[in-house]
């Protein structure tokens, strides 16, 4: 707060109701008089116009209203007020008033009166302008370099301005790349317009480049034209603010001054006639208006600045020169001479307040009164100080007398009632667990207002995993005793029980005062109880469990059935001595009432359900008997606290967070194995002379198989769909590369290895080739025939075949190289594979040796018999000796490569198998090994015609 105050020299209220804004206010010698003092007009939404002679009362003469001079109602709103030369046949001063829709020109003139009444002011209209669109400010000027009269520009809200000489219409140009209309102001020296766009920067335009751009009607008019043809409208500069502007102005008090004054919401600039930025000044509040105004010393600018702290400060450039504080905040400032006083500073707020002050000080002559001097008396101080003590003692000693009280009458009541009945149809989002069907209950909350209240907020908590159909509402504004009811249904939502059954209601509301209209916020709450019912059902009772707990009182045992007349559906018990519960998240607690003693007992196979059974039980003693008007009654727990059986719960949850942040661990171990595997095996792939996979393709196999359930199901399922398929069509299908997900039971999986034993028991063969699922007689029994499989087996879409299987074929080795070759490869497979041995592989491995061991040495059997030829007879002994040993030799090494190649056969197979997830749609590889053997097959058919 300043220590200086504007001093009042007149003052006066505009009407009730009335808005002002700050191009409403204009000063000038408006009605002609000659004599170059000033005039006040006031122009008001409401359409008052206003004409003020201001000088101060003296005493004794009659109140400051006979300083008005006019007051006249108009039809429209007043925007803009404005005086100057706007008739073309007349040197005088005439107002133009600036409507939504029009704009006219009025001249003010006084007539003597013939009675002591004084001079009498009439407002006459000289012309109007009719506005095709809205307008938003305007300004004057002599526009193009006139000097004898003034031009007038109109802004309308959507970016066009209206050039106006006197009383004809010039031209129309909209400015480009417009949004919102800012402060508009001409600058004569140079003949430019300025304005601030909604891009927040300055920008001046010429008007000689206004008056030869392109005409339009519309703004996509404007737009077409200046892609098309006629001269494009463009600004002369810009300067970018950074932020809105308040207001433009461009000092006319000194011809040699070339200073662009913009005030904006944080900053106060002074600019060239270029744009340059002259200075700036930062601001440390909000400025609500300002004026510069010519200064005494050679070479400044003083500049007067309002704010929303009823402040007015006078800046020399940017040097603060004064401070003065005002009765209200200004939305316009401006400064007159008046017959009595020159250089008042006029100012006029939003609500009318017009004041005329000015800056300076009243001297004071007050004096501090002179203190006597006396000497302190200790033990008089000594004294004050311990009643003083004695005093707080006794405050401290309760709260009572230091805590505020609480009010009687609470602003607002909120009561919350819980239904007695679950709700005929369910609003849980879980329509059942387990097979139990989620009930629901209704809650009505009621909220009633003792004052009027505004923007009340209800709020609605509940412990997890219960929920509330809506936990939050906004209610409509609260009058006076006005009462809501707002209703929701609460349920279960998850498959465990809540810790409690209480739920909070509170209501935020503002409560207005004296003090601050807008409201003090405010909060009421209170609390409901849900039922149990709603967490749990009926059931049998049972005799054991694991968990006890035995509850003692000091009345006879009562009727449980008396207790809990909402759960007696399922009840064995007649005589009401056991009572059972089952929540619907699974377990079962039971509520066993002893015959001859006083004592209950609660128990079942999980500790944390006992305790919801317990608090329900024991709330529900305490209505019983103060019902039959028990006082005395008491509950306890004799035995020790159950901490055993709390800290297994303790540490059975631990248990679960160690094992589930180590398998975490492991996962984030095995992606990013995963992720190299895969970086390294693209490399090999993507290079035109590959170089061995070195294992890759197995270590990516094992690492892949680390996932388990999802992959093996998948690649189980691929099998069932490709080559175990009875359909030949299938076979050429890929495996789908869409992303596997954690399943929710493993009842899918164990039905496809099941089927897909019993396809191989059956004779499938784990190969692509066509031939490969044909019946042999080793494997299948003439009359049977594969096992049919329908679409809902595997539950998935058929696989469509995005591009043809390309097969890559490789030059064959010899047999000896061959087998050679096959154990080498055989022996690093091995020691690569490791520990990694998965289901799939095992589940397979039998049936396909016992398929490969047959074809095997029926192939080599025929070989050898094709292989014979016709020789000359020799001496029959040696002969039979060089057979024999022919023949043992050739059963050795047939044997050795029967067990090499059964093995590679069954590590092809499921190889080949979890490749196929890796590959991408409508690709496929053919193994070394399976293209051998097709070559075989086709080599049958020959040696059978050699021997024939």
């Amino acid at each position: 707060m300043s220590l200086f105050k504007a001093r009042d020299w007149w003052a006066a209220v505009l009407g009730e109701g009335e808005e002002f804004d700050q191009g409403c206010l204009c000063v000038g010698d408006v009605d002609n008089s000659g004599s170059g003092h000033d005039k006040i007009v006031v122009g008001s939404y409401m359409g008052m116009l206003r004409v003020f002679s201001p000088h101060p009362a003296k005493p004794g003469e009659p109140s400051p209203a006979h300083s008005q001079l006019l007051e006249v109602q108009l039809r429209d709103p007043v925007i803009q007020v404005e005086v100057g030369k706007f008739v073309s046949c007349s040197d005088l001063l005439h107002l133009a008033v600036l409507h939504p829709r029009k704009l006219s020109v009025y001249s003010v003139s006084g007539t003597a009166g013939n009675v002591e009444h004084g001079v009498q002011y009439q407002l006459k209209r000289v012309y109007e302008h009719n506005l095709q669109r809205t307008a938003c400010n305007m300004t004057y000027g002599t526009f193009g370099g006139v000097t004898d009269h003034h031009s007038m520009c109109i802004q309308s809200m959507d970016g066009m301005l209206m050039f106006f000489e006197q009383e004809s219409y010039s031209f129309g140009r909209f400015l480009p790349g417009f949004l919102l209309p800012g402060p508009l102001c001409y600058c004569s020296r140079t003949d430019t317009f300025l304005t601030v766009s909604s891009a927040r920067q300055v920008e001046s335009y010429r008007y000689e480049t206004l008056a030869v751009a392109t005409d339009a009607e519309t703004r996509q008019d404007a737009e077409q034209h200046s892609k098309t043809a006629g001269k494009r409208l463009t600004a002369d500069w810009t300067l970018v603010l950074g932020e809105q502007a308040l207001d433009l102005s461009v000092p006319s008090f000194s011809p040699s001054s070339s200073s662009i004054f913009v005030c904006g919401e944080r900053n106060l600039y002074c600019l060239k006639d270029n744009g340059h930025i002259r200075f700036m000044k930062k601001l440390e509040y909000n400025p609500s208006c300002f004026l510069p105004y010519a200064s005494v010393s050679e070479g400044t600018t003083n500049t007067l600045v309002g704010n929303h702290n009823n402040m007015l400060l006078v800046y020399q450039d940017v040097t603060l020169k004064w401070a003065a504080q005002l009765s209200c905040s200004p939305v316009a400032v401006r400064l007159a001479n008046f017959p009595d006083l020159k250089g008042v500073v006029v100012t006029l707020s939003n609500e009318g307040h017009l004041q005329c002050s000015y800056m300076g000080t009243d001297p004071s002559f007050f004096s501090t009164p002179k203190v006597d001097a006396r000497e302190q008396d200790y033990s008089q101080i000594d004294t004050e100080m311990k009643s003083l003590q004695r005093v707080i003692r006794q405050a401290t000693r309760t709260q009572a007398d230091i805590l505020p009280v609480a009010e009687t009458d609470e602003d607002l009541t909120v009561t919350a009632t819980v239904s007695t009945n679950m709700d005929s149809t369910s609003q849980a989002l879980i329509p059942d667990i387990d097979g139990l069907p989620v009930p629901s209950v209704t809650v009505k909350i009621k909220v009633t207002s003792r004052c009027a209240l505004q923007g009340p907020k209800l709020t609605v908590c509940v412990q997890p995993p219960l929920a509330v159909t809506q936990d939050q509402l906004v209610l409509e504004p609260l009058g006076v005793g006005s009462t809501t009811v707002v209703a929701f249904s609460a349920f279960l939502n998850g498959q465990y029980p809540p810790a409690d059954l209480t739920g909070d209601v509170a209501v935020s509301y503002s409560s207005p005062t004296e003090l601050n209209p807008a409201g003090i916020p405010r909060v009421a709450q209170c609390k409901f109880s849900l039922p149990l019912r709603l967490v749990c059902c009926p059931s049998a009772p049972s005799k054991n469990a694991k968990y006890k707990i035995t509850v003692d009182t000091n009345k006879p045992p009562v009727n449980l059935s008396e207790v809990f007349p909402d759960f007696l559906e399922k009840s064995e018990d007649k005589e009401g001595n056991a009572l059972a519960f089952h929540f619907l998240s699974g377990p079962r607690v039971t509520v066993l009432a002893s015959k001859t003693s006083q004592r209950y007992r609660i128990q079942s196979e999980s500790f944390e359900d006992i305790w919801l059974v317990v608090k329900e039980l024991v709330q529900r003693f305490d209505r019983h008997f103060a019902k039959q008007g028990v006082k005395d009654f008491r509950n306890s727990f004799a035995g020790p606290i159950p901490l055993a059986e709390y800290f297994e719960t303790v540490d059975h949850h631990f248990e679960l967070r160690v094992s589930a942040e180590k398998y975490q661990d492991l996962l984030s171990e095995r992606a990013v194995q995963f992720r190299a595997i895969q970086r390294r095996l693209l490399t090999r792939f993507k290079d035109k002379t590959p170089a061995p996979l070195q294992n890759l393709d197995t270590l990516m196999e094992g690492t892949y198989r680390q996932g388990w359930e999802e992959s093996v199901d998948a690649a189980v399922s691929h099998l069932l769909r490709t080559c175990l398929s009875r359909s030949p069509k299938d076979q050429a299908l890929s495996l789908s590369t869409s992303q596997l997900s954690m399943p929710k039971d493993t009842v899918r999986l164990k039905k496809h290895i099941t089927l897909l034993c019993d396809r191989l028991g059956k004779g499938g063969r784990l190969s692509l080739a066509s031939e490969a699922n044909v019946p042999t007689p080793v494997m299948m029994p003439g009359g049977c025939e594969p096992i049919a499989e329908a679409v809902a087996d595997l539950e998935e879409p058929p696989l469509q075949q995005e591009s043809a299987a390309k097969f890559i074929k490789k030059k064959q080795p010899s047999k000896k190289v061959k087998s050679k070759t096959d154990k080498e490869s055989k022996d690093k497979k091995v020691s690569a594979e490791g520990a990694v041995k998965e289901t799939v592989e095992e589940t397979a491995e039998e049936p396909v040796k016992e398929v490969k061991k047959e074809k095997k040495e029926s192939s080599k059997e025929k070989k050898k018999e094709s292989t014979k030829e016709p020789k000359e007879p020799k001496d029959p002994g040696k002969e039979s000796k060089k057979e024999s040993l022919k023949e043992s030799k050739e059963k050795k090494e047939s044997s050795k490569e029967k067990k090499e190649s059964s093995k590679e056969s069954g590590k092809e197979s499921s190889k080949d198998t979890s490749k196929e997830s890796l590959k991408e749609p409508g690709k496929e590889k053919v193994s070394r090994k399976s293209s051998v053997k097709v070559k075989e097959k086709k080599k049958e058919p020959d040696a059978a015609a050699g021997e024939g």
